[in-house]
């Protein structure tokens, strides 16, 4: 078909469908900072949705998508949130919301937090009480040995220890 055919309307509004992001199953957990980021990313993204309104730039449609997505998410994600408060927790245990220090075969001494899925970040230690390593360790106590599976084979891992913080 000739270029000459198509309309340039068309053309900037190929491709512009965006996909809901999907909303976990499981129980939406969240610490009291959690709960704090999910009120900050909705206020982030309405400012930016509103700087984007102001500016009266029509042309970028698919950003406003993407923000008014992204908003939806994370309002559906406040709703459903459900508060733990970590000087709740049984101190003995690893549950929700726990520091935990872990020792494998080799001596090695890793530190994770048990958060909610929108709160997880690998790079800051933070893995989802969803996660097979926070699986394994939630319920468990400090001297307690529990295996990991992992997909390179099994690892004994040993609670060295846990703490709660705000």
């Amino acid at each position: 078909m000739s270029r000459a055919f198509v309309k340039e309307n068309d053309l900037e509004h190929a491709g512009i469908d965006i996909p809901e992001r999907p909303i976990s199953p499981e129980k939406n957990y969240v610490t009291p900072n959690g709960l704090q980021e999910l009120k900050e990313n909705i206020l982030l993204l309405e400012q930016q949705k509103n700087e984007l309104m102001q500016s009266n730039d029509y042309s970028n449609k698919q950003k406003k998508q993407q923000l008014e997505r992204d908003l939806r998410y994370f309002i559906k994600r406040l709703e459903s949130a459900i508060l733990v408060n970590p000087k709740e927790q049984d101190k003995r245990k690893v549950l929700f919301s726990a520091f935990v220090d872990i020792e494998n075969d080799f001596g090695s001494v890793s530190s994770f937090q048990i958060v909610g899925e929108d709160e997880s970040n690998i790079k800051i230690n933070k893995i989802a009480y969803t996660s097979p390593l926070a699986k394994a360790l939630i319920g468990n106590k400090v001297d307690d040995e529990v295996l990991f599976n992992k997909p390179s084979g099994h690892e004994v891992l040993t609670i060295v220890k846990i703490q709660y913080k705000l």
